[in-house]
């Protein structure tokens, strides 16, 4: 008997519940270690100029090439998870990325780092929008800001995990140098990948169950995406997606969001060790609290999107934008080390919220049919976005010019900010129609 909680019986809704905890956990956990294949560059850059004498246009160009082959792979991985297979995809960007990194450790020649480091991004690129594929099939609409949240705030934290594991590994070994950023962080994540084969469901039809029925709105969304491709080829969802004016909106956002947030992430460690006198074991602990607020406002602002914006969430991003903006704008002028702690954790906070608020719309525009090519586009600016901070910000700072560099994040925030304002202003926020009595009883899994 149906007891009304997504179309499923009791005993189906018990089953479900579980393998959807299952789905999300396991991945946000391999996600967030995975992480520590390719962050790990920007903890080992002081140690690489250090001791190789590369200077930070170099390690700008070097940083950027990731960023390349990350977005271009997104493009590309997204749809093609959603044929071949979403397990298959997100267990292979381990296992291949943590090669690239072993191999990376026995370079000397920074072309050939570059050339490795490249086929690196595209090995990361197999997981992330795949992973919300695999969400989409098991979070309602009701709850994927909660669960996309969840997921990328772990994606935040394990920013922070690369950083303290390379840490403990440059502490650990010293003699290795930055080659030890290399050797060993990525591994943890490959072992991880085994438990993940061997637990989580890529759908619930592959645990014994059903579709589950969502609200009104969302079923006619996913019955006109249905409508729109019949008859199409495997590329005409990029083609449907880019006609949508509001999912080109979010790609403008998601774009400048990347260029604020790498702007901080990779060029911070860097701020401290060369202008506020650190060393470079203090200047990465300093950096983790940028780690951890971005992993803190992913989990938050998502989550309370869904109970207060859930069909239009660019009035958070712009609340994020403002707050954001005005944390970098006073860092730029902050001495004070506790301020500056202070200022460093709230822009974290705000500015990888709104990466985290881009994923349920991805979810929701691309319904479970299309939701890894949605996130694949998506992923694909974020990194054009990323790539160009990497060489412009690494210009800037050859030029020993930090204000320029944080003026410029200021701007971006600013950006932000009266796009979200001009879009919303187009857009209708009424709540969805039809949720039948289930849904509303149902407000977590």
């Amino acid at each position: 008997m149906k007891n009304n909680r997504y179309g499923y019986t009791e005993r189906q809704y018990t089953v479900f519940q579980k393998y959807a905890w299952k789905a999300l956990l396991g991945f946000s956990i391999l996600y967030c270690f995975l992480y520590c294949g390719r962050l790990n560059l920007s903890s080992a850059l002081p140690l690489m100029a250090a001791e190789e004498g590369w200077n930070t246009t170099q390690l700008g160009i070097l940083s950027s090439v990731f960023f390349w082959t990350y977005g271009i792979g997104h493009l590309i991985n997204g749809r093609l998870g959603e044929i071949i297979g979403i397990n298959r995809f997100i267990i292979s960007a381990v296992i291949l990325s943590a090669a690239a990194n072993l191999l990376i450790g026995f370079q000397s020649s920074l072309l050939v780092i570059a050339l490795l480091w490249g086929l690196n991004g595209y090995f990361q690129s197999m997981a992330w929008a795949p992973g919300m594929s695999l969400l989409s099939k098991w979070w309602p609409s009701n709850r994927r800001g909660f669960a996309a949240g969840f997921a990328n705030g772990f994606a935040g934290f394990g920013q922070a995990v690369c950083m303290g594991v390379v840490i403990i590994i440059f502490a650990v070994i010293p003699q290795a140098g930055w080659r030890a950023a290399f050797f060993y962080p990525a591994l943890i994540a490959v072992i991880l990948s085994v438990l993940y084969a061997y637990g989580i469901k890529e759908t619930p039809h592959a645990a014994g169950l059903p579709e589950y029925t969502d609200n009104v709105t969302s079923t006619a969304s996913e019955l006109k995406i249905n409508a729109s491709l019949r008859g199409k080829s495997k590329l005409y969802p990029y083609i449907y997606l880019i006609k949508e004016w509001k999912f080109d909106v979010w790609l403008l956002i998601i774009a400048l969001s990347s260029i604020a947030r790498y702007g901080l992430l990779n060029w911070i460690p860097l701020y401290f060790t060369n202008t506020m006198g650190m060393d470079i074991k203090d200047g990465l602990m300093e950096n983790l609290l940028l780690s951890v607020g971005m992993g803190c406002g992913t989990l938050v602002i998502p989550a309370l999107s869904d109970k207060l914006c859930r069909n239009d969430r660019l009035p958070a991003v712009l609340t994020c934008s403002v707050a954001g903006g005005l944390a970098v704008l006073l860092f730029m002028f902050s001495q004070t080390m506790w301020i500056i702690d202070i200022l460093l954790f709230t822009a974290g906070f705000f500015l990888y919220a709104i990466n985290g608020l881009v994923w349920p719309f991805a979810i929701d525009i691309g319904g479970r049919q299309l939701a890894g090519t949605a996130s694949g586009i998506l992923d694909f600016t974020a990194y054009l976005g990323a790539a160009i901070q990497a060489i412009v910000f690494g210009l800037f700072l050859g030029s020993g010019s930090w204000s320029m560099l944080f003026a410029a994040i200021t701007i971006v925030c600013a950006a932000m900010a009266v796009l979200s304002v001009a879009a919303a202003g187009n857009t209708k926020d009424a709540a969805p129609a039809g949720i039948d009595q289930g849904q509303k009883a149902s407000t977590i899994i």
